[in-house]
């Protein structure tokens, strides 16, 4: 999703409000005064490591935790004493939580048993949501014959039939394989724009919440430390903290001369003179000692013939080679700086792989780096 669509989203009427929460577990803080609105119709990740309050705050959301402090607010109303089971949300749950012993229709239609529904209804509302999640011809079957990626769909379609107004989901792909969570995640997009309700997913994979997102809070010690849409925290991270924990980032010495009409002039170990913009300059721009940092995809290896714009080109030796198929990622040691910097290069024909020991040449483009002072 662009910025433009993602500052969209987060201008709609807020279904969750989220305002000074905090959580004590004892003496342990588990939430330190979190505040966040969440959009209706928007798909919110919090993303951080174990141990962080992600979960944490999704239970809060949900009614499962009480919080110590502060407000929730769920459609506009206050959620203080109401229970999980009248709150406009629903869970999917890592575990899944289906009954082996149902069959499929009669999991996803567990939670209907005192909705008022009769027979019929309930049999076309199972219906509704086993096609919804592409299980149509699967409610006669036992949950127990499931694979993981059918149960996941299961576990949602139980969520879905109940017709939230947020749907909360807790790592609900991480049983499963790698191809399977691809395959996953691009059904979980294609849902949630169908239903067109408010999921808010807790993940720990940077990835998996840079491809599904349309905002993104990156927590660290019950605290969000960057509130935004994916491309904004990949390409300008607030600290290096948060630099380091979304994707791979490269960290170089530098030398910050000084601010001169908007632009901050410094010179970077490895690389040379630069100037950045303020806007790359999440900490201020403050004369003296600094790093920068660049993705490994902003760095591009020159081949014979070739040329850097402007001249901006360094030159090293390649000390790691990593072919991956598709990608090759090189660490190479810059002439000048104190530590290796990776690389990556997407396996063109007719591109060769460089060897162990050979001396390279970078492109490197100053609108691609962040200064942390």
């Amino acid at each position: 999703m662009s910025q433009n669509q993602s500052q969209n989203q987060s201008q709609k009427t807020p279904i969750v409000t989220l305002s000074g929460v905090q959580k004590y577990y004892g003496d342990y803080h588990a939430l330190r005064g979190i505040s966040a609105e969440i959009g209706q119709g928007e798909f919110f990740s919090l993303l951080g490591p174990s141990g962080c309050g992600k979960t944490t705050l999704l239970r809060a959301i949900a009614g499962f935790e009480d919080i110590s402090e502060g407000h929730i607010l769920l459609d506009g109303r206050d959620m203080e004493g109401v229970p999980p089971n009248r709150r406009p949300t629903n869970m999917v749950f890592q575990s899944y939580a289906i009954f082996p012993h149902m069959s499929v229709a009669e999991n996803v239609g567990f939670g209907l048993r005192r909705s008022g529904k009769n027979a019929a209804e309930k049999r076309k509302a199972v219906g509704e949501a086993l096609e919804m999640v592409g299980l149509g011809q699967f409610g006669a079957r036992a949950a127990h014959a499931l694979s993981g990626g059918q149960r996941q769909r299961v576990a949602l379609a139980r969520a879905l039939i109940m017709k939230p107004k947020v749907l909360l989901l807790d790592e609900p792909l991480s049983a499963l394989d790698k191809k399977m969570r691809e395959v996953m995640q691009v059904e979980l997009i294609r849902l949630q724009r169908e239903v067109g309700i408010t999921f808010i997913l807790v993940t720990h994979d940077q990835e998996e919440a840079l491809v599904m997102s349309d905002r993104i809070a990156v927590m660290f010690e019950g605290e969000i430390a960057q509130l935004d849409d994916p491309e904004t925290l990949y390409r300008r991270p607030k600290s290096r903290r948060v630099a380091e924990f979304i994707g791979m980032m490269n960290f170089l010495p530098a030398q910050v001369s000084g601010e001169v009409a908007g632009r901050v002039d410094l010179d970077v170990k490895g690389l040379g003179r630069a100037e950045l913009e303020l806007a790359q300059c999440p900490s201020g721009a403050r004369a003296g000692a600094a790093e920068v940092g660049v993705r490994p995809e902003s760095l591009t290896l020159l081949y014979e013939g070739q040329s850097a714009e402007g001249g901006r080109e360094a030159s090293g030796t390649v000390r790691e080679v990593v072919y991956y198929g598709d990608m090759t990622y090189y660490d190479i040691l810059l002439d000048g700086a104190p530590a290796p910097v990776r690389v990556s290069m997407r396996n063109m024909p007719g591109r060769r792989v460089l060897d162990f020991g050979a001396r390279a040449r970078l492109a490197w483009d100053p609108r691609a780096m962040v200064l942390f002072c």
